[in-house]
């Protein structure tokens, strides 16, 4: 059996705010959610700006009898949960312990028929918990490894971290939280390859439903980069801008500009609610795109070369990025469609030349002459690279300018090279198939073609 997917919800959480309302209508208006970051002091950081999502209380988010489960999540976590109950609710389904009640008129989905993947990064540890257990485990020598892990037992640093400690830090934690939450006891999953993790959980979902195996998922990606390790981290890949505390972050992140800084880092989650076709018509459910087709590959060569070091890439290792070349080709194939069938791509633009170069080589290399004449949609200039989270965050986008037919503005303080995604105001436009791609720093690429719900 194979069955045609669909979109009928979403729950974007991102420095825009959380919801489909506040982040449609902030990339509408072309609305900055950049900006000074208060969650740590970035004081010694060569970055101190990015996209910081409005604060909120999980515990709020979750059932009472739940609250407890709150202690052990990470803000990946939380940025997951929140996302997947406001997809729910956007989407107008109950689930077992989320979404609307059922005297709101929500549409009680059972538990086996619904999935869940998640894309998730590598979750950093709470710096002031682990530096308390680290630091019992040092003298004036330095730190020790047995004193860490070998002393006698209850005396090591070790036990000085709550005995929950880990569950705070697996990738699969954010999938875990929201599969229990919502009874979601179909297919699931958890992949890891950066900012294609999101569109990669998509493709899977959009797989397990055409063959029957759920009538919808949950799918999408959620990751914070905003403390001290995920700085460090993103900082030594020579991809970030130099902006300190106190930077205009909204003249910082330039999309396909020769002389583009660098990007910014953020936090957010993308999930939405994919359903097989006749299971949303079936319940009358809003249908806000259809998954036309998807494609998925690797980089042939090591990316490492071009996104790795502080110095400039050079312009061989800037060639086209061939995983992404073929994961486009891949998508368009199984849609059915040729390269002049798409009306606006949202890339990953993420305003660094060792990622925007190989990206509009791949791009160039499937339009052709025809790039520079098809909008783009790009999210950085305004939420900041959310990394596992912006595959979700990019397809709805895709799928919400497709259900409003309209493209939404464009931040740029420079000037884009090569594609249509310079500075922009929003304006209506017919949409029929917008292609979503993007390519995680590992070299894993992934894209979704998306079209009008018939």
């Amino acid at each position: 059996m194979r069955r045609d997917v669909v979109i009928s919800g979403v729950g974007p959480v991102s420095a825009l705010g959380h919801g489909r309302e506040a982040f449609w209508s902030g990339l509408v208006e072309g609305r900055c959610g950049l900006g000074e970051l208060s969650v740590l002091d970035a004081s010694g950081f060569r970055t101190g700006v990015g996209g910081q999502v409005p604060e909120f209380d999980i515990r709020q988010h979750v059932p009472k009898g739940y609250r407890k489960s709150t202690k052990v999540m990470a803000r990946d976590i939380e940025l997951a949960v929140l996302s997947g109950e406001l997809a729910v609710r956007d989407a107008g389904i109950k689930t077992r312990d989320g979404g609307l009640a059922v005297e709101e008129g929500g549409y009680e989905m059972a538990g086996d028929r619904l999935g869940c993947h998640i894309g998730a990064g590598l979750i950093a540890a709470e710096t002031e918990e682990l530096a308390r257990a680290l630091a019992s485990s040092a003298d004036e020598d330095g730190w020790d490894l047995g004193a860490w892990g070998t002393i006698e037992p209850g005396g090591s640093g070790m036990n000085g971290l709550p005995p929950l400690w880990l569950l705070k830090y697996l990738p699969n934690m954010l999938a875990c939280h929201v599969t229990i939450i919502h009874g979601a006891t179909g297919p699931s999953n958890t992949i890891l390859s950066s900012e294609a993790s999101g569109l990669l959980c998509a493709i899977e979902s959009a797989r397990v439903i055409a063959r029957g195996d759920a009538d919808a998922c949950l799918t999408g990606g959620a990751e914070s980069k905003l403390n001290p390790m995920g700085l460090v981290r993103i900082g030594l890949s020579g991809r970030l801008a130099d902006a300190p505390s106190g930077t205009d972050a909204g003249s910082v992140v330039r999309p396909f500009d020769v002389d583009a800084p660098g990007g910014l880092v953020g936090e957010g989650s993308g999930i939405v609610v994919m359903e097989a076709r006749e299971h949303a018509v079936a319940r009358g459910a809003g249908v806000l795109a259809e998954v036309r087709g998807f494609g998925a590959a690797m980089a042939p060569r090591p990316v490492n070369a071009s996104f790795y070091g502080r110095e400039p890439a050079s312009e061989a290792e800037r060639g086209p990025d061939l995983g992404l070349e073929r994961a486009v080709r891949g998508a368009l194939a199984k849609a059915g469609l040729e390269a002049g069938d798409v009306d606006a791509i949202v890339p990953l633009a993420h305003g660094s030349r060792r990622t925007d170069d190989p990206e509009r080589g791949a791009l160039a290399q499937v339009f052709g002459d025809r790039l520079g004449s098809i909008p783009a949609i790009t999210l950085p200039p305004m939420l900041g690279n959310t990394m596992a989270g912006q595959g979700g965050l990019m397809l709805i986008a895709g799928a919400l300018a497709i259900a409003e037919q309209k493209l939404p503005a464009r931040l740029h303080a420079g000037k884009a090279s090569g594609l249509d995604a310079g500075a922009a105001g929003s304006r209506d436009a017919e949409l029929g198939h917008v292609l979503v791609c993007a390519t995680g720093m590992g070299g894993q690429s992934a894209a979704v073609v998306l079209g009008r719900a018939g």
